[in-house]
Formats: C-alpha cells, sequence, structure tokens
C-alpha cells in the first residue's frame, strides 16, 4: 500500500540540497550534501523499505515531507528554533538510540562535547564511542548533532556518511552553528 511508504523531497540550502525522507508517521532521514541517487539508496537499505519522490507519495507522506520541508526552510532564515515533527530513528543499534537521544537533548543556541554526551547519558569516558554513534546520524539538523564540538571548543568533526569533503562538512556545521547564534570557541552548556 502506497501509504506505507517512504518519500523524500529536497530542501534548498545555502551550500546545496537538503534530502529529507520521511513516513506517514515520521522523518526518517535528513542528509546533508548527499546526492539523491545515494540519499534513496542508503535510506532504502537501512530502513527495508521503498523510497519513492514526495510527489509519488502518498497524501499522508507528502504532508509529513511538507512539514520537515518548511521547518529545514524556518531554521535556515533563522525562524525556528525546534523541530516539531515526529522522528523515528529505525535501522540502528541502542547504543546509537542512546547517544543519539542525548544529543537530542542539547538546546538550540548551545553545545556541548561528545564527553558531556557520553556523560549525560550515564556512560562517562565513551566519549570516542559517542562520536562514532553522532557520526552515524541519520536524521541531521532533528538531531542536532552539529552541536556536538570537540571538548577543546573547535569544530570537532561532522557528517559521518555524509558527501563532501571534511572541509566542506565543517562549513555547514560552522554555518549551522552560526545560525543558532554560536561562534567557536564556544562555552558548553549544562
Amino acid at each position: 500500500m502506497a501509504d506505507q511508504l517512504v518519500g523524500y523531497a529536497v530542501v534548498d540550502a545555502p551550500w546545496g540540497a537538503i534530502h529529507v525522507a520521511a513516513s506517514r508517521d515520521a522523518v526518517v532521514a535528513v542528509e546533508l550534501l548527499s546526492g539523491t541517487n545515494g540519499f534513496v539508496a542508503g535510506v532504502a537499505r537501512r530502513i527495508g523499505e521503498d523510497i519513492l519522490p514526495g510527489r509519488e507519495a502518498s497524501t499522508a507522506v507528502r504532508r509529513m515531507l511538507d512539514d520537515a520541508a518548511a521547518q529545514i526552510t524556518g531554521y535556515l532564515a533563522g525562524s525556528t528554533s525546534v523541530f516539531e515533527v515526529p522522528i523515528q530513528l529505525r535501522g540502528r543499534a541502542p547504543w546509537d538510540e542512546l547517544v543519539l537521544g542525548g544529543v537530542r537533548a542539547v538546546p538550540w543556541g548551545s553545545v556541548t562535547s561528545y564527553g558531556r554526551v557520553a556523560k549525560a547519558i550515564g556512560r562517562r569516558g565513551a566519549a570516542r564511542a559517542v562520536g562514532g554513534a553522532v557520526g552515524r546520524n541519520p536524521i541531521g539538523l532533528f538531531i542536532p548533532c552539529h552541536r556536538v564540538i570537540a571538548g577543546d571548543g573547535t569544530l570537532g568533526g561532522y557528517g559521518g556518511e555524509w558527501y563532501g569533503t571534511r572541509e566542506a562538512l565543517l562549513d555547514v556545521k560552522r554555518t549551522l552553528l552560526e545560525i543558532e547564534g554560536i561562534s567557536l570557541p564556544a562555552t558548553f552548556a549544562g
């Protein structure tokens, strides 16, 4: 049934396309600097479902995509500070879900370190493992991995499996932090 499928849409950003995929119930993927074919193939492989262009998806899926796209556009314009669409971490290990839940709790306009995320989820000393899970974040922006920086206050890394050079990805991270009023070196939240 078409209503069970996942659709995708593309949102324009200053650095290029942001791809978003959603079911009728939740956003399941957001990637920056990815090509459409790679995004669709990766999401389909991860969640085990076909991915349709948004215009071919059901009305419920299109509605979820439209809401997500509007919130991304608002975020990039500086008028949206909280994403208010449901998300679903499909195809992720429990560790990744735990870490990404900790990352999701970092508020707009704040940053934290990998070590502080580890401490917040009760796994003090697991900063490296936290960094791995953050790098596998399938729902960038909505799970704000750009708010996690290195313990010395520098950018650290950004992007995990996303496309683009390290420098291009770090430029995107810097831009996202600037949208939120953060310049580095920054002080940490909580």
